[in-house]
């Protein structure tokens, strides 16, 4: 192979290498919604089904780590009908039978999220979103006890 040549196939290869690694998702993308139980209480006394009212605190952040928002540092729990489209599809699929009291933790795919536009400024295209949430209320109906801090997230 001839210098000339190695040149040439290098000239037309390095730029599809490093448009590919500029393309890349991040490991901490998914692709399908995760969720993970940080926390149950010991009875479940009020489950969230679709349909009923839900009272959630949350963190939202982003896979490097940054805190787009948070009802914890408000002290302001969203309120919204479970599985009528009010609220991210993510959260509408990750916060079912979720018990009042439990924490979970939800990695949410852009498609379950805001899709290829986000929501600028705060939310790029394409963001897998995580959510660090805990239902304080079904139907007006909060928890009886069993009280944990936020640090239980």
């Amino acid at each position: 192979m001839s210098f000339r040549y190695a040149l040439k196939v290098a000239s037309i290869l390095l730029p599809v290498i490093l448009l590919t690694f500029a393309n890349a998702k991040k490991s901490a993308d998914v692709t399908e919604l995760q969720i993970g139980v940080k926390y149950k209480p010991k009875s479940c006394e009020f489950q969230a089904h679709k349909g009923d009212r839900i009272k959630v605190h949350y963190r939202g952040k982003l896979t490097d780590g940054t805190v787009f928002d948070s009802s914890f540092e408000r002290g302001d729990p969203i309120e919204f009908e479970l599985g009528s489209g009010q609220v991210i599809k993510g959260w509408d699929q990750g916060l079912l039978g979720m018990c009042v009291g439990e924490k979970r933790k939800l990695k949410i795919p852009a498609k379950l999220g805001y899709g290829a536009q986000g929501s600028p400024p705060t939310i790029p295209g394409g963001a897998t979103l995580i959510f660090d949430t805990e239902l304080v209320a079904v139907n007006g109906k909060p928890s009886s006890g069993e009280n944990t801090s936020e640090d239980d997230l």
